[in-house]
């Protein structure tokens, strides 16, 4: 995993998620919800209910 990527795409899903879910569940929210590959040289971002 890279920790810094110099990246000019950032996708930001809006709706809270449960961080408990891992990059499992993560990466299935990108996939299904977001319809993008999680592989791709892309910055996502996500937040909790308290942002």
């Amino acid at each position: 995993m890279k920790m810094f990527i110099d990246t000019s795409v950032i996708y930001l899903h809006k709706a809270p998620v449960d961080f408990r879910k891992g990059i499992n569940g993560l990466s299935f929210i990108v996939e299904q919800n977001m319809n993008l590959n999680p592989f791709s040289e892309a910055l996502f971002v996500f937040c909790n209910r308290t942002r």
